[in-house]
């Protein structure tokens, strides 16, 4: 009886789980798909699921595909929906030594391996570069530095951070102009300020303002021990930009990023997530940049949640109540938040997490919305 109910219970699984994949399959779907070298799983799964974020639940669903992450350049997917709702995999010889992705890591790996989020207590604790070699007034790859409060082994490889931005709450999230980012810029030169670093917003009406969502830093280069003691002596091996004093040291990620990604719904929907930063770019962005989320794990966000972005919609004039009699009447109105794209999670902090833009119809700004992806 117990073995009948079970293959029963299989069989309403496996009825649900092909039902999943007929609902999600697009009408204009083609019979088959051969993949091609660059692709992504997202990629692939835009072509024929209306909701690409879902593919891990769908291909996973059907024994044809045990790993939707083994597929590879010149493989055949079957889309056929003959004898019912199928999503298959036919076998062939590898032309290609490398599986698809689900997301471009290569235009990844330079922005998780440079940046992190700290929080504030974490930054101003950590140990600081105090001065160098010959009483130089910057470092460059060779050259001694001299760090403080590091507690450290020769031999011991450490990062040396600078704070770039300090994320922030919006003060009034109610009613954001998108001049009003979250990001202050920062400048941790000690020579400059008495303090870790000072804000500087000239150029951003939020500064100073909200509550702290963490410290961005950014790794702009590797010292190893020499001696340990206070100062500590350390040789610098490589950087990307010159070494000043007041620039942070932290341990080497060696694993920034994980290797496989499988997109999904926030689990807890945060409340009001915004988009935060951008990577390169100063106003907006689009597929395949990079943007910081003002949600990361403490708010349930892990790798591979997915956002759709909503942008704001404008406020524009009423022209005909202005010129009607009703004078009384409001003169402007907002019009409704418009889709702008979906982004998906790849590397989270406490407060903040990195997303890669998927794809999108119009650019990202900061102050967008980041809501369910449906």
């Amino acid at each position: 009886m117990i073995k009948k109910f079970a293959m029963l219970l299989g069989s309403m699984f496996f009825t649900v789980a092909v039902y999943a994949a007929a609902a999600q399959l697009r009408p204009d779907h083609p019979d088959t798909y051969t993949v091609k070298k660059g692709d992504t799983l997202w990629d692939i799964s835009a072509r024929f699921l209306s909701k690409p974020w879902l593919w891990p639940e769908i291909w996973q669903a059907n024994p044809q595909v045990r790993n939707p992450h083994k597929i590879y350049p010149g493989d055949v997917l079957n889309l056929s929906m003959q004898g019912g709702a199928h999503l298959g995999l036919q076998p062939r010889v590898r032309i290609d030594g490398d599986a698809v992705t689900a997301i471009p890591l290569s235009e990844l790996r330079m922005f998780l391996k440079d940046t992190r989020v700290m929080t504030e207590d974490q930054v101003k604790s950590a140990p600081y570069v105090v001065g160098f070699e010959e009483n130089h007034l910057r470092a460059t790859p060779g050259q001694k530095v001299y760090a403080r409060q590091l507690s450290a082994e020769p031999g011991q490889r450490w990062a040396i951070v600078r704070p770039t931005n300090a994320f922030r709450e919006f003060k009034d999230v109610g009613n954001i102009d998108r001049g009003s980012v979250v990001g202050d810029s920062l400048d941790s030169d000690v020579s400059m300020n008495r303090g870790p670093w000072h804000e500087d917003g000239r150029d951003n009406g939020h500064f100073g303002k909200g509550a702290s969502l963490g410290v961005e830093v950014t790794v702009i280069g590797t010292a190893e021990v020499l001696r340990a003691g206070d100062p500590a002596s350390l040789v610098l091996v490589d950087s990307t930009l010159e070494i000043r004093k007041g620039d942070r040291l932290m341990p080497v990620d060696d694993a920034p990023y994980d290797a496989y990604y499988y997109p999904h719904a926030p689990k807890t929907m945060p409340a009001d997530p915004r988009v935060i930063a951008f990577s390169d770019a100063l106003a907006a962005v689009g597929s395949r940049q990079v943007v910081a989320i003002s949600a990361g794990a403490h708010d349930g966000i892990d790798n591979g949640t997915t956002f759709t972005v909503m942008s704001a919609g404008e406020t524009i004039s009423d022209d005909v109540a202005s010129n009607s009699e009703e004078r009384g009447t409001a003169k402007n109105v907002r019009l409704p938040d418009e889709y702008a794209g979906h982004v998906m999670i790849f590397r989270t902090f406490d407060r903040v997490s990195y997303g890669l833009v998927m794809d999108g119809l119009r650019p990202i700004h900061k102050g967008d919305r980041a809501t369910q992806p449906e």
